[in-house]
């Protein structure tokens, strides 16, 4: 097919082979800018989701900074159940032991 073109350019004059050479010149350029603009499509996309990704690193950023700050009053309230735990043991095994001695009299 290549030699009918060349076929048909020899039997035109040059300024119709420069006008095609021009236009086969252009058709390559707006292949090109299609190629160009589906990639741009293409990284369109992957830019809206890297947004939605760093949005939503975001939000969890901040849930981790609340969870930092709250983590202190957990454990301070974690110390504070501890040691009433230990007190409420002490005096439940208190009154366990005072059970224990005492003994029911012996009728007389």
């Amino acid at each position: 097919m290549t030699t009918n073109k060349q076929d048909e350019r020899l039997s035109t004059n040059p300024r119709e082979i420069e006008l095609q050479n021009q236009i086969d010149s252009l058709q390559g350029l707006v292949t090109e800018l299609h190629k160009a603009r589906d990639a741009t499509v293409d990284n369109l996309e992957l830019l809206s989701e890297v947004q939605v990704l760093k949005d939503t690193l975001g939000e969890h950023s901040k849930l981790l900074e609340q969870s930092v700050e709250k983590l202190p009053q957990l454990e301070a309230e974690k110390l504070s159940l501890r040691e009433e735990n230990q007190a409420l043991n002490t005096t439940s095994n208190k009154r366990q032991r005072f059970q224990t001695q005492i003994r029911p009299m012996q009728p007389l």
